[in-house]
């Protein structure tokens, strides 16, 4: 089974194919490719500078701008009444890694 490291949204994921995963939120392309930073075939194992040269790995977007969990923020200042909450919620692409070739 063929497993390799991409980069997207300033994160590395290890992925094999056919497996669905969330990522950073990405453009409106249907079928995109990324660059391989690690292949591992079996007992082989490649690592690139910084890529792996001829790898690319297919995959194509299932939904599009899906919402994560809430993130809670909170400002506090002991004894003065002050308090602030901020809440945020990153948007997320969910893809399907088609072909590692």
């Amino acid at each position: 089974m063929k497993k390799a490291v991409i980069a997207t949204g300033g994160k590395q994921y290890l992925v094999t194919e056919g497996e669905t995963l969330e990522i950073e939120l990405i453009g409106d392309e249907k079928v995109t490719s990324f660059d391989a930073l690690l292949v591992i075939d079996g007992d082989k194992t490649t690592v690139g500078t910084p890529t792996v040269a001829g790898v690319k790995v297919s995959a194509e977007i299932v939904e599009q701008d899906i919402q994560g969990d809430k993130v809670i923020a909170i400002r506090y200042k002991a004894k003065k009444r002050v308090h602030k909450i901020h809440g945020h919620r990153q948007h997320h692409t969910v893809i399907k890694i088609s072909k590692i070739a």
